[in-house]
């Protein structure tokens, strides 16, 4: 066993992986490629997330595509695609919640002074009852409210940017908010600048340089544009702890099989028992995600056991040979 200085990775043993089997995310064929993509959109006002994913289908010519989390017709802003396999673990990588910049609209008169102590009572963890126009059922929820950081205000208009757990309903913060102050709020606009790992300002795309990519693509040929719109699930991976493994346990855990320990070469560090983790190819392709049975130390001292249970798996059989 290796340890590496000065680095965020465990070395546990040494083996050389074969070129002939899967590939680099990037250097995927494109139809591989896109099986295991994802588009950072940038959703216009006007269409519903459902109809945003089907047009990226009908688009594509794909039968499977998701999407992190549902915007309401008129909010704009980040919605995560996911591509056909890709689809298996959206709901892994958005639990890091979501950032907006919501603008408020106050009903009545409010000193500056009132509103931010008001504003500050919401950080950390409130009740909420959803809408009753919803997509989940109506039941009293507690969701954690990181921050609220009012950028601008004008008059009755005021602008923050409010960073949350996932399944926080802005529009109902802003009128929980008017009730405590006692004058009454609604929200007036809504644009998601964070979901998950997926960011505004991180390769963010409109639905015209999508389509662009594809026009180019389908009239030429030419595959750049659309492999710059869409990126590999792997890059949204980023910050959640790997264990890379051998090629000859790739096939078996394609199949669903658990990580046994003498499969793994490396890790990352701080590996805790119950964190979720991908498994990852020596080529830094995703395999599948995983529950933790052991921490990154006794990961590395171990030769028996399972390490890893696996939970979803994305890496389709056969694409590194069967070795059991």
């Amino acid at each position: 066993m290796l340890f590496l200085e000065n680095s965020n990775v465990l070395i546990k043993g040494e083996e050389p992986t074969d070129p002939r089997y899967g590939w680099v995310p990037r250097s995927r064929p494109l139809k591989e490629y896109l099986e295991t993509g994802v588009i950072n959109l940038d959703k216009p006002p006007g269409p519903s997330s459902h109809e945003v994913v089907a047009w990226v289908k009908r688009l594509l010519s794909i039968s499977r595509a998701g999407h992190g989390g549902t915007l309401d017709p008129k909010v704009t802003g980040v919605l995560p695609i996911t591509l056909g396999r890709s689809t298996r673990i959206i709901s892994f990588i958005m639990k890091s919640g979501k950032e907006y910049i919501a603008l408020m609209e106050l009903h009545g008169d409010v000193d500056d002074d009132r509103l931010h102590q008001v504003v500050k009572e919401f950080v950390g963890p409130i009740y909420q009852l959803p809408p009753v126009r919803s997509s989940v059922k109506r039941a009293l929820r507690v969701r954690k409210i990181n921050s609220i950081k009012i950028l601008e205000r004008e008059g009755k208009f005021v602008l923050m940017r409010v960073d949350c757990e996932a399944g926080t309903y802005i529009r109902k913060l802003c009128h929980d908010i008017g009730e405590v102050i006692g004058c009454g709020a609604h929200m007036r606009e809504l644009r998601r600048t964070r979901a998950g790992p997926f960011k505004e300002d991180s390769g963010c795309v409109t639905l015209h340089s999508l389509l662009d990519a594809i026009t180019l693509w389908k009239g030429s040929g030419d595959e750049s544009l659309l492999r710059r719109v869409v990126t590999p699930i792997e890059d949204a991976l980023i910050g959640m702890p790997k264990v890379y493994v051998r090629d000859s346990a790739v096939d078996a855990l394609c199949h669903g099989a658990d990580l046994a320990s003498p499969g793994v070469l490396k890790l990352d560090k701080n590996i805790r028992p119950g964190d979720t983790v991908c498994i990852m190819t020596l080529k830094g392709e995703l395999v599948a995600l995983g529950v933790a049975e052991m921490s990154s130390e006794e990961i590395l001292k171990s030769d028996h056991g399972i390490v890893v249970k696996t939970r979803r798996v994305v890496m389709e059989p056969g694409t590194y040979p069967k070795k059991w």
